[in-house]
C-alpha cells in the first residue's frame, strides 16, 4: 500500500494493464563541482567505442560518468567495487546530489532541425508475455551478466532506456503536461560535443504527475535502446522479494507520433577476414558488383539496392562492393522457416543465417565480429586492420514494431534507434521505493 499523503498519487500499485511510470528522486550532478555538465556526460555504455572513446570521456573531466559505467581494473570484481566506491565517494563529496522531491524528469534533445521530447520515470517492470514493454533483439548473456553485477554493486540505475510508444496525437495527457513544462526554467541546459542541445525539466505536481500516469497506462512501449539492460532489471528484479525499488527501472518514454526517432543500421566489423577472402566465398551465391565512392554515394546505392531485397555493402580494401540477389535455394536452406516473412527478409537475418553462420563460418563472439554504430568509422576500422567491414541499410520502425507485437526478437545489434538519452544527467539510486525517496 502507498504512504502517500492526501493528493499524492499512489505510486507503488499499478494503475492499468499498461505502462506504470513513477516519479523518484533523481541523482544529478552539482554543476559547481564539476568543469561542465557536457563534460561529464557520455553516450550510453555500449556505443562507447573502446579504447580511444573511453579515454577521451575519462580525460574530458575527472568525473565523468563513463568512470561509473565502464569502470577499469584488473578483474570484473574489482571493476564493479571501483564503480561503487566511486558513486559513494561522489555522493559523499556533494559531486552527486539527490533532488529533494520525486519526480518525474521532462527531457529534450535538440540537433539542427531534429527535435525529440520524452519523460524518464521509473517503469515497472514487466516480461515480454505481459505485452507492455515489447523487446526486438535477442540478448547475450555474459553482457546481461557483466550489467548485472555493476547495477548490484552501485545499488544503481546509471542510465536510463530508450522506450518509444505511439501516442493518440491529442495533444491530451502526457503531451500537455511536457508542452507546458517546457516554458519553465530547466534544471539543466548543456550542449554535448556532438552539437546535441540537452534540457532538463522536473515534473513533481501530482496533478501534473497523475495526468502522465494516467495517460501511459493505456500505453505499450517498444524498447528502442537498452534490450541488455532491460533484461538485467528482470534479472535483478528475481533476486529480490517483491515489493522492492527493484520492480521498477529506469527509462525514458518517447512518444513517437509527436517524435519520430532516427532509426539507423548497426554495422558489423569482422575481424580477421579480409575483404578479398570474404568476396571469394561469395561466389555464385551472391550479385557481387564494385560501387562508386565516396561512402555517402556508395550508402546511397545500398539504399536503392535494399528497396528491392537484401543488399550488403562490403569494404576495407579501399573500395565498395555491393552484395545484393542471394540465391533463393541458399536462403531457404539457411534461414530457419519456422519464422514470419518479415523476420526471414530482414538483412540482420541473412547476415547472421546465410552470410556468417553458413558461408563464412563466423562465430558471434566479441573476438570475431565487432558491432559499431558510427558508418565512418567502421569503414576506418576496417581499412586499418585488413578486415572486412559489413554496412547495412536501417530497418524502418513499423517492421521492428510488428515482429515485437508477434513476440518475435531481431538478431541482436539490428537496429539503432535515437537520438539516445545521455547518459550521466539524472541516475536513480535504489535504496527506498519509487516515489519515497529512491
Amino acid at each position: 500500500m502507498s504512504d502517500a499523503g492526501p493528493g499524492q498519487p499512489r505510486v507503488d500499485e499499478p494503475t492499468a494493464q499498461g505502462l506504470d511510470l513513477v516519479p523518484f528522486r533523481g541523482v544529478r550532478y552539482v554543476p559547481e563541482r564539476v568543469g561542465s555538465l557536457s563534460a561529464v556526460t557520455s553516450p550510453p555504455y555500449d556505443v562507447v567505442v573502446r579504447p580511444d572513446g573511453l579515454h577521451h570521456l575519462e580525460s574530458a573531466d575527472p568525473h565523468n560518468i563513463v568512470r561509473l559505467i565502464l569502470p577499469q581494473a584488473v578483474s570484473p570484481s574489482a571493476r564493479t567495487e571501483r564503480a561503487a566506491d566511486t558513486l559513494g565517494r561522489w555522493l559523499s563529496e556533494g559531486v552527486l546530489a539527490v533532488d529533494p522531491d520525486p519526480g518525474l524528469y521532462v527531457y529534450e534533445q535538440r540537433q539542427g532541425e531534429h527535435l525529440q521530447r520524452g519523460v524518464i520515470g521509473a517503469l515497472r517492470l514487466s516480461e515480454a508475455a505481459d505485452g507492455v514493454v515489447l523487446p526486438h533483439e535477442d540478448v547475450m548473456a555474459p553482457v546481461v551478466a557483466d550489467r548485472a553485477a555493476l547495477m548490484r554493486a552501485t545499488s544503481a540505475n546509471l542510465e536510463p532506456l530508450l522506450l518509444t510508444y505511439r501516442g493518440d496525437d491529442s495533444g491530451q495527457g502526457t503531451a500537455e503536461v511536457v508542452e507546458s513544462v517546457i516554458d519553465r526554467p530547466a534544471l539543466l541546459d548543456t550542449i554535448t560535443e556532438d552539437g546535441v542541445h540537452h534540457r532538463l525539466w522536473s515534473v513533481t505536481d501530482p496533478t501534473e504527475i497523475t495526468r502522465i500516469q494516467a495517460d501511459l497506462a493505456r500505453r505499450q512501449a517498444l524498447i528502442a535502446d537498452g534490450h541488455h539492460r532491460w533484461a538485467t532489471y528482470l534479472k535483478l528484479r528475481a533476486e529480490h522479494l517483491s515489493p522492492s525499488p527493484w520492480d521498477y527501472g529506469l527509462v525514458l518514454l518517447v512518444d513517437t507520433v509527436r517524435y519520430p526517432l532516427r532509426v539507423r543500421a548497426i554495422h558489423r566489423l569482422l575481424h580477421g577476414l579480409p575483404v578479398g577472402k570474404a568476396l571469394a566465398a561469395l561466389d555464385g551465391h551472391f550479385r557481387v558488383r564494385t560501387v562508386e565512392g565516396p561512402l555517402a554515394h556508395a550508402m546511397e546505392t545500398l539504399g536503392e539496392a535494399s528497396a528491392m531485397g537484401n543488399a550488403f555493402l562490403l569494404t576495407g580494401d579501399g573500395a565498395f562492393h555491393l552484395v545484393d540477389r542471394p540465391d533463393p535455394g541458399l536462403l531457404a536452406r539457411t534461414v530457419p522457416a519456422d519464422r514470419p516473412a518479415a523476420w526471414r527478409a530482414l538483412d540482420a537475418t541473412v547476415l547472421h543465417s546465410t552470410l556468417l553462420d553458413q558461408v563464412w563460418g563466423i562465430p558471434d563472439s566479441a573476438d570475431r565480429i565487432g558491432y559499431i554504430h558510427d558508418t565512418a568509422a567502421t569503414v576506418a576500422k576496417a581499412e586499418q586492420d585488413g578486415s572486412t567491414a559489413v554496412l547495412l541499410h536501417p530497418v524502418r520502425e513499423e517492421v521492428v514494431r510488428e515482429l515485437a507485437q508477434q513476440g518475435v526478437t531481431m538478431p541482436r545489434k539490428s537496429t539503432s534507434f535515437g537520438p539516445k538519452p545521455a547518459t550521466g544527467l539524472v541516475l536513480r539510486t535504489l535504496a527506498e521505493k519509487p516515489g519515497h525517496g529512491n
